[in-house]
């Protein structure tokens, strides 16, 4: 997790540093949010608690942690600021916020950043193995159509990164065989490309569609890449419904 103080301006690393220079170790891995703000304070959220650092922070430092994130070429990463958040190495996702500029509805780009929230981003290994007891259809190595449902904020990613691993991966113990899965990452917080590369690690036989719609990913990975098992995050349009009722239909 330490590398995603690499990526925050000179002024606010020292700030963050000196509140945990002396705190355990544990309560660093414990961090969940770090949020900065514009004339405003670094929120540091844990697991159970929050804490408001007292120093403020300058519009500088915010440009400046955006400069580095975009490693000073803030024009390439363009598409990802106006969709609202950045991937950074670690599979970290940085949401941004700030005034959006609108053409024909669309947001094209955000500018004057006021704010980013830095998600730090866990894997947690074997978080699924109970759950894989109900979705593997071991008998015919494959797995149930399966929904995962539950309040915002308590695993649902996590719990899917974990089961994409391991049906892509394979488990030797109870002789499931592994099948290839195709991951539409929309958000970018599955895999967590960075430069083409996953930052988690989401089994062999994945192959990931990043920063498109499920629609649109989802008859990619049809027409493209033969996968026996679909995976996509945050089901929410009607659209992603009808999508998912057509690809239940191409199964051979």
């Amino acid at each position: 997790m330490l590398e995603i103080f690499n990526y925050f301006s000179k002024n606010i690393s020292q700030i963050i540093n000196k509140y945990f220079n002396g705190q355990p170790i544990e309560k660093m891995n414990m961090l969940e949010e770090i949020r900065i703000r514009s004339n405003g304070s670094i929120s540091l959220k844990f697991v159970n608690t929050q804490e408001i650092l007292p120093e403020r922070i300058r519009y500088e430092d915010i440009i400046e942690t955006l400069q580095i994130m975009c490693e000073n070429s803030i024009y390439s990463y363009q598409n990802e600021i106006k969709n609202g958040y950045i991937t950074v190495r670690g599979g970290h996702r940085v949401g941004i916020s700030g005034n959006c500029v609108i053409d024909n509805g669309n947001v094209i780009n955000i500018n004057y950043i006021s704010g980013m929230n830095f998600r730090i981003s866990r894997e947690i290994r074997g978080c699924s193995n109970k759950a894989l007891e109900h979705i593997l259809k071991i008998e015919e190595n494959t797995i149930y159509n399966t929904l995962i449902v539950s309040p915002p904020g308590v695993g649902k990613t996590t719990l899917l990164r974990d089961i994409i691993k391991n049906i892509s991966n394979g488990i030797e113990a109870i002789n499931f065989r592994g099948v290839n899965v195709g991951l539409v990452d929309e958000r970018g917080e599955i895999a967590a490309l960075y430069k083409g590369v996953p930052q988690h690690d989401i089994g062999i036989r994945t192959d990931v569609l990043e920063n498109v719609s499920k629609p649109i990913g989802i008859k990619m990975l049809l027409r493209t890449m033969a996968p026996q098992v679909i995976c996509a995050d945050e089901i929410g349009t009607h659209q992603d419904v009808e999508t998912i009722k057509e690809a239940v239909c191409c199964r051979s």
